[in-house]
């Protein structure tokens, strides 16, 4: 197991599964619980280690407190390909539900690599389950487009913050999946110019402008960014050449640590508004901020898909949980940025204090601080 640091906070359990009859290896990592039972999404990867989960939970810890919802935080990794076949998909998330269903602290939740059909069959086994299909009266949080409604919101304030206009701005989304494709689609309607988009086959570009509807379309039938159609100014490149491209707004709405001490220089661009969770690291977000670039930290930026998860299980309707993501996104990105103008410090800074005095407050009412 990858050494990872424990503090006050937590981690509050971190579990191995391993079942080789079925080729199960998951880690779950229950961060902490004194705000209420953690919400987090299993992530389907062949490649994240214990350390980034427990970075993740953490980040979700956060992210679930500053947005005032009475649950903890956590995270964890199923380890395989997500795009395997799909009856062998359903064995090993049914498998990994069975094998945490003792763990009632942890809610299971879509992520990277798993769905709403996931969550269904989660559901099945075990019952603790968020994100589920319209059919068994879940709110399908990737079919909506719940965390990018939330950078939306996220980003109009942002906006507003560096007194520009929504529409007419250039934006760079870094990740066309679920998350990165329905932030194109709601910013392209608000009068934003998607000038680049990226997935991990690699990166297409163009200064005046990609047409949203096609990169949607080839998105619809699983084909990569890069086949988009060619055209006067369009440009290709690899998964990286993304950071190369001037903009007014970037996105990550990938893989973590993407932009790093060894890269940050190579970004172009006024505000980084995270879809990901932990897609730079603090050095790199320092970086940014010396050079004036407004960075908004990703456990309040992405927070939508949570937020409407949390509502999904008290029972809310589709429409309250967007009402709901929009009211709170607003709210919380204007408290950070009014710290930040009266500090001078770190947006992550600023955001960080705001949910740790809410985890503290917690755990102090409670009779173990992380049980």
């Amino acid at each position: 197991m990858t050494a990872i640091t424990y503090d006050e906070f937590g981690p509050f359990k971190v579990i191995e599964v391993y079942e080789p009859s079925v080729g199960l290896r998951g880690t779950l990592v229950v961060d902490n619980v004194a705000r209420g039972a953690s919400i987090g999404g299993v992530r389907m990867a062949p490649d994240v280690s214990t350390e980034e989960c427990f970075r993740l939970a953490r980040a979700m810890t956060f992210k679930n407190a500053a947005a005032d919802l009475p649950h903890g935080g956590g995270k964890s990794v199923l380890y395989g390909d997500p795009a395997m076949p799909r009856r062998q998909k359903e064995e090993l998330v049914r498998a990994f539900a069975c094998a945490l269903e003792e763990v009632e602290q942890y809610i299971f939740g879509p992520d990277m690599g798993t769905d709403e059909q996931c969550m269904g069959w989660v559901r099945d086994e075990i019952g603790r389950a968020v994100g589920l299909p319209r059919e068994i009266g879940g709110i399908p949080l990737d079919e909506i487009g719940a965390t990018a409604w939330g950078l939306l919101h996220a980003i109009k304030v942002a906006c507003e913050h560096q007194e520009r206009e929504l529409a007419g701005t250039t934006v760079a989304i870094q990740g066309f999946g679920a998350v990165g494709k329905h932030t194109a689609r709601f910013l392209a309607e608000e009068g934003a110019v998607i000038v680049a988009a990226a997935d991990i086959r690699g990166t297409v570009s163009c200064a005046e402008g990609l047409d949203v509807s096609k990169l949607l379309a080839i998105k619809e039938e699983n084909g990569p960014v890069i086949d988009y159609p060619e055209g006067p100014g369009v440009s290709r490149g690899d998964a990286e050449s993304i950071i190369d491209v001037p903009c007014d707004i970037w996105i990550p709405a990938a893989r973590p640590d993407v932009i790093r001490e060894d890269n940050v220089d190579r970004l172009q661009t006024s505000m980084v508004v995270s879809g990901a969770n932990i897609p730079m690291t603090l050095g790199a977000e320092k970086t940014l901020h010396e050079r004036g670039v407004l960075c908004i930290p990703d456990f309040i930026a992405n927070a939508g898909g949570v937020i409407c998860a949390a509502m999904e299980y008290q029972g809310a309707s589709e429409g309250a949980a967007m009402d709901i993501i929009a009211e709170k996104l607003t709210y919380n990105v204007r408290r950070v940025l009014d710290i930040v103008r009266c500090d001078n410090c770190l947006p992550r800074q600023a955001a960080e204090e705001m949910a740790h005095r809410r985890v503290c407050r917690a755990m102090g009412l409670r009779r173990w601080s992380l049980f």
